[in-house]
């Protein structure tokens, strides 16, 4: 019963580790060429939205939602790429259940 107790243990610091690595972590989305950024954090939390004056000036509402739209789901994939990455790194590339 120790080891499965050390194991829980060694999980949960793993566990941690992993979500202040991805606190920490920023990326970026971009669309239109760059005419729409979104920034966030590897929980996913946006930090920042910028908009080219040209894209909100254009009076194409519904084509600068879309680029919003995209520049957020690039950012997030870039999250759970990293969020991967990590993952792989800290299990030494074990695929643990639950763990992605």
């Amino acid at each position: 019963m120790k080891n499965i107790q050390q194991i829980m243990k060694q999980a949960q610091q793993m566990q941690e580790q992993l979500q202040k690595q991805m606190a920490e972590l920023s990326v970026e989305g971009t669309a239109g060429g760059g005419m729409v950024l979104v920034r966030m954090n590897g929980l996913k939390q946006v930090s920042e939205v910028k908009i080219d004056p040209d894209a909100a000036g254009s009076g194409d509402l519904e084509m600068l939602q879309d680029l919003v739209v995209a520049a957020f789901n690039e950012a997030a994939r870039k999250v759970d790429e990293a969020m991967a990455g990590q993952i792989g790194g800290l299990t030494g590339g074990l695929r643990i259940p639950g763990m992605m």
